[in-house]
């Protein structure tokens, strides 16, 4: 019994740096070489007292993407699926997320360097920021043309 309480008190730890989803527990369970049945148990006791939980770890993920480093649909759902979450929750949480408003926060930063640029380098820079960072083609284009338009009514003001 003792060996258990030690690996519940590790994964606790493990826990405490940051919300985890089930399989990231699981993975860290395995590579502590811990069995099956055993992991299964720590697992079930982490669920009862709501430690580990995909709705809320995805919520959480999104956020902090959102907040600190924004991402497309794209990038998100891949890096969701490496975390082991269901398909049906990436989606109904994907389903809530404005990717145009993400990909303007993006590249907030990066416009007063691109803007510097002639504008072909100047927009294929932006396009290959947004795509890299997993936002769709299609926001890409629409972001791009905002940009576009922008920097005309801009040139026509001087």
């Amino acid at each position: 019994m003792k060996q258990k309480s030690e690996i519940l008190n590790k994964v606790y730890r493990f826990l405490s740096l940051r919300p985890r989803s089930e399989k990231e527990v699981a993975d860290f369970l395995k590579k502590r070489k811990v069995t099956p049945f055993e992991s299964g148990e720590i697992l079930k006791v982490l669920k009862e007292q709501k430690l580990i939980d995909d709705w809320e770890f995805t919520k959480w993920w999104v956020e902090q993407r959102e907040t600190f480093k924004p991402k497309g649909k794209i990038a998100l759902r891949v890096e969701l699926r490496q975390k082991g979450i269901p398909q049906q929750i990436i989606k109904e949480t994907l389903t809530c997320i404005n990717e145009e408003n993400l990909a303007r926060k993006a590249i907030a930063k990066k416009m007063e360097i691109y803007r510097k640029l002639c504008p072909e380098e100047f927009f294929r820079k932006i396009s290959q920021f947004l795509s890299y960072r997993g936002f769709s083609r299609r926001t890409v284009q629409k972001i791009i043309f905002e940009e576009e338009v922008a920097k005309k009514f801009e040139n026509d003001k001087i």
